[in-house]
């Protein structure tokens, strides 16, 4: 894999990532049945920290120097928020409409930079902006019906996610990366015990074992699409990740019985070309430079 070049390597390694995702939402909606959304994002947290349990050994106490422990707790808190919402999303909602309305993430990410860090957008951007909302709203309202729940857990987790990315943007200016994973590791398992313990119920062996595996593809696909966003270019492997609507289709009809509408499908693609192509303009924007690109022509 070495000698392949290093959009061909994110290519692949984003596409295994989308797999394991799916794999775990999969997994997520047929424990719900037997155990609470709370207690599985629990186990994923905890099962989670095998995965990463070398590399902690690798690296000791040294990413623990931190002078921002504050805004690494506030994080992993809302990282747990969005995590309990949109767990609870997945064992209520057909896996097609979860990957499409998560989309949204990298849309309300954008806003967010610009209301919050300053960054500035062009009228391109915020014309895929507006689009992308405008398949959110295709999504959740076809024919003007009533919006379910699991829906607008899925939007509101996504607009967490959003503002946890932010944070990320904050740390980073002072934090290395392994510093904000290592915290965000460790904090997430015994804030989540938190909520899990309100709805305990003790797990068989065989129960443990699945949700052994929701842990470690969960956190081995976030690994790996780190990775991959790291060796190619986002604007050559972010499109592999609408793979996660396709394989949730797969997974939602032979498993659970599920079969998306035309609606699904046309706001998901709207959602996926927004944030492809902001992803797009983003890159752009990078190649020139923050200077030239706030006046770029081009991007107005």
């Amino acid at each position: 894999m070495y000698n392949l070049s290093g959009n061909l390597r994110g290519v692949i390694l984003m596409f295994i990532a989308t797999i394991c995702f799916s794999m775990m939402h999969a997994l997520i909606r047929y424990m719900s049945a037997g155990l609470h959304p709370f207690e599985l994002a629990f186990f994923r947290n905890v099962f989670g920290l095998l995965v990463v349990m070398p590399w902690f050994m690798r690296h000791g106490l040294r990413p623990l120097k931190t002078n921002r422990l504050g805004l690494h707790a506030l994080r992993a808190v809302i990282n747990v928020m969005a995590m309990l919402m949109f767990f609870y999303a997945v064992s209520i909602t057909p896996l097609a409409d979860v990957a499409a309305l998560s989309f949204t993430a990298p849309i309300f990410a954008t806003v967010l930079a610009v209301l919050i860090l300053d960054e500035v957008v062009g009228l391109r951007r915020w014309g895929a902006i507006l689009f992308g909302f405008c398949g959110t709203l295709v999504l959740l309202w076809p024919g003007f019906e009533t919006v379910r729940d699991g829906q607008l857990l899925v939007v509101v987790s996504a607009s967490l996610w959003a503002c946890a990315l932010i944070i990320i943007k904050i740390l980073g200016r002072t934090e290395s990366s392994i510093t904000i994973v290592t915290y965000l590791i460790l904090l997430m398992a015994p804030i989540s015990a938190i909520p899990a313990a309100m709805v305990w119920s003790t797990p068989s062996v065989q129960q443990l074992g699945v949700m052994a595996v929701m842990g470690i593809l969960g956190t081995f696909g976030q690994l790996l699409m780190t990775e991959a966003l790291k060796e190619g270019d986002t604007n050559v492997v972010m499109p592999l990740d609408f793979l996660k609507m396709i394989w949730a289709v797969l997974l939602g009809f032979f498993i659970f019985g599920e079969v998306p509408g035309i609606f699904t499908w046309l706001g998901g693609a709207m959602i996926f070309t927004s944030i492809t192509y902001i992803a797009y303009r983003e890159h752009k924007v990078r190649q020139v430079g923050p200077g030239e690109a706030v006046s770029r022509p081009s991007d107005q």
